[in-house]
């Protein structure tokens, strides 16, 4: 990677990782990651363009067939594809189907734009994440033959152990905080050959664990307020991101009004 490389245009693509889920502004919408670094680049370069056309709740097939197509139109100079992650969540997952479907977006998207970036996304501990943790690892695995196969480059978060500390997600248990998103804003600058600002790996201060009755009570609010309505779409075939718009949906200069 170039060294201090210059970029005039950001296109980011996939699911609620990528809109920013659970870095929460003021006035209710959610700022996350790519937003921090588009904001990021353009401070370097003058008329620097953004879109995000990710939305939360997307499959790989959807983020494929709403998303993909109109990203290598764009032509930007970089490109962020994250998505698969919610297909190994569900309880049936056709790993096929993502492997090809993913292997559809890659192909699209590497020759339309002049630098991919691709992920190995987050996951929090503990034991739910156990349980898909071999079908994240075979998703991860092919994101690295894409990679190595397409000149693409991977943002390895899922080997930061940081990453995996709980005071880094949200009361969900399923998005990153403020802070985690800050974190993987500047691993995707320094895996763009910028030049560093920290050291996002480092981990947070030791933290005295939650008593039983904290832990008990933090379990029964997440399944009241997450995973209750989480089962309720499952069951019912609903989306978080049903009729939900990009946030960004066109390529158009950055102004931070935030």
């Amino acid at each position: 990677m170039e060294p201090n490389a210059s970029y005039t245009s950001l296109v980011a693509v996939g699911d609620s990782f990528t809109e920013g889920m659970s870095d929460l502004l003021p006035d209710g919408s959610y700022r996350g990651w790519a937003d921090l670094l588009a904001a990021r680049l353009a401070a370097r370069t003058p008329g620097f363009r953004y879109a995000n056309l990710a939305v939360r709740g997307k499959l790989i097939g959807q983020i494929v067939d709403e998303q993909v197509d109109p990203a290598a139109g764009m032509g930007a100079d970089v490109v962020t594809l994250v998505g698969g992650l919610n297909d190994t969540l569900r309880p049936k997952c056709d790993m096929g189907l993502v492997r090809a479907r993913l292997e559809e977006a890659v192909e699209k998207l590497a020759p339309s734009c002049g630098r991919l970036v691709l992920m190995r996304s987050p996951g929090r501990n503990g034991p739910v994440m156990e349980r898909f943790r071999p079908r994240m690892e075979e998703l991860f695995g092919l994101i690295e033959a894409l990679a190595a196969r397409h000149g693409a480059v991977v943002v390895d978060l899922y080997g930061a152990e940081v990453l995996g500390d709980q005071r880094l997600w949200d009361v969900d248990r399923l998005h990153l905080t403020a802070e985690g998103h800050r974190r993987v804003a500047e691993a995707v600058w320094q895996a763009l050959g910028l030049p560093p600002e920290e050291d996002w790996r480092a981990p947070l201060p030791p933290a005295v664990p939650p008593g039983w009755l904290t832990r008990r009570t933090a379990d029964a609010r997440f399944a009241r307020q997450h995973l209750v309505p989480w089962i309720g779409r499952r069951l019912t075939g609903r989306s978080s991101g049903d009729g939900r718009p990009a946030k960004r949906p066109d390529l158009a200069p950055f102004e931070d009004l935030r």
